[in-house]
């Protein structure tokens, strides 16, 4: 039977799903309960919540926490009213959200907590993000995001933490996004966003206190097939300074090893902006930085050396089609074959742009040929949580290549 596609991603589905749930913990009597609402928005008059979940046909709905207060331990998560995602405000949208459009912008803010110093642009695409970059310039921020992958960016989410100005909200409705998430919006910039009448323009008030979101902890959960669940307090990456990071060093059979180069105050930058960044990837993944932007990003993996070397394939064919974009203003693969040639001698010689790039991983290396892939490309700086039995071998290898390593101590996966 035969079904029109394309009807099926506008149909809207209508949830069953209570307007509240609530969520018990209790331990010999004593019960801690979390209460949530469900959250809807009203569109050309009518009262909308998530549109579907992360495929038509699939019901969904988003609750935010209301009411209770959880203790863990000695952890107390996140109180009731400290909200991010779970209450945007639609400022435009031309469709209401739905269950991705949420996760993708949620694992934006994810990223953007640990970066309120400076103006920040994440680009996510299927929960992962694809550009991420820091800079003085919000317009530049959001041109550097977009030009790390703007293949992957087409239809996208990009959240920014500063208040979209005109000239950036010019360059981001240039582009097809799905989502624009920012905490604010300055005169004149959206009206300029208004012209993608299907933009999902979102604004987050609470953006503004990103850093009180840095260190604190939720509850995930994780639904099984038969209906059991899975929850375990959220990631918080304790890596968060210079001062957190240990240069390499290792003991083997008696024997110490140690890193011999210092990172330079530049390679400490870009370690600490990748392990971060690297918070929000799927693993297995490593990735590669440079200049406090995205290089190449390898995501999902089932083995180390293979992602490394995902990550280098990604980076030398974004910055192919980088160049040809800049150049003759289309993608790479509309060019003909002599323009791709010409483009990609440019690419080979640069390496992709890894040339001094810094390689982050988040779990070890167990043996040396992971780390190999990057050092071979240029990579003079990898941060990685260290704790092999044969770190000596990566550790050889930097010394060998002038590069320098440090460990966080901790892994970073993100299932």
């Amino acid at each position: 039977m035969s079904k029109d596609l394309k009807a099926m991603y506008k149909t809207i589905m209508d949830d069953h799903f209570t307007p509240e749930m609530e969520i018990s913990f209790i331990d010999n009597g004593k019960r801690q309960t979390l209460k949530y609402e469900k959250v809807s928005w009203t569109i050309d008059n009518v009262k909308k919540g998530l549109r579907y979940g992360e495929n038509p046909g699939q019901e969904a709905a988003l609750y935010k926490l209301v009411n209770g207060n959880l203790v863990i331990g000695e952890t107390e998560t996140i109180l009731p009213g400290k909200y991010l995602a779970s209450d945007i405000e639609l400022l435009q949208s031309g469709k209401h959200p739905g269950k991705t459009n949420l996760t993708d912008a949620d694992n934006s803010l994810n990223i953007l907590r640990y970066f309120t110093d400076k103006p920040t642009t994440v680009i996510v695409k299927h929960n992962n993000p694809c550009g991420v970059a820091r800079n003085d310039s919000l317009e530049k921020s959001y041109n550097l995001a977009y030009m790390a992958d703007r293949v992957a960016a087409f239809g996208g989410c990009i959240a920014v933490n500063r208040s979209i100005d005109k000239a950036t909200a010019e360059a981001i409705s240039s582009q097809y996004a799905e989502v624009v998430v920012a905490p604010d919006f300055e005169d004149g910039a959206m009206e300029i966003l208004s012209k993608r009448k299907n933009l999902r323009v979102i604004k987050i008030g609470n953006m503004d206190k990103l850093n009180n979101f840095a260190g604190q902890r939720c509850v995930d959960f994780k639904s099984l097939i038969d209906g059991g669940i899975i929850t375990q307090l959220s990631f918080v990456p304790e890596a968060r300074t210079k001062a957190d990071l240990k240069v390499a060093e290792s003991e083997y059979k008696g024997k110490n090893y140690k890193v011999e180069r210092e990172p330079t105050e530049q390679e400490y930058n870009d370690m600490l902006f990748g392990w971060l960044v690297e918070s929000g990837i799927t693993s297995n993944s490593v990735i590669y930085v440079k200049d406090e932007v995205t290089v190449g990003i390898g995501t999902g993996e089932q083995d180390r050396v293979g992602v490394a070397e995902i990550a280098i394939d990604k980076a030398y064919r974004k910055l192919a089609d980088r160049y040809c974009f800049e150049k003759y203003d289309i993608s790479y693969n509309e060019a003909d074959p002599e323009k791709q040639k010409e483009i990609f001698e440019v690419v080979k010689k640069e390496k992709g742009g890894l040339v001094g790039s810094t390689m982050v991983s988040d779990a070890f290396f167990p043996f040396r040929d992971g780390i190999d892939v990057g050092l071979n490309e240029g990579v003079k700086s990898v941060v990685q949580p260290g704790g092999s039995m044969l770190d000596y071998q990566s550790i050889e290898a930097c010394n060998e290549a002038n590069a320098t390593m440090v460990y966080t101590g901790q892994r970073s996966f993100k299932h």
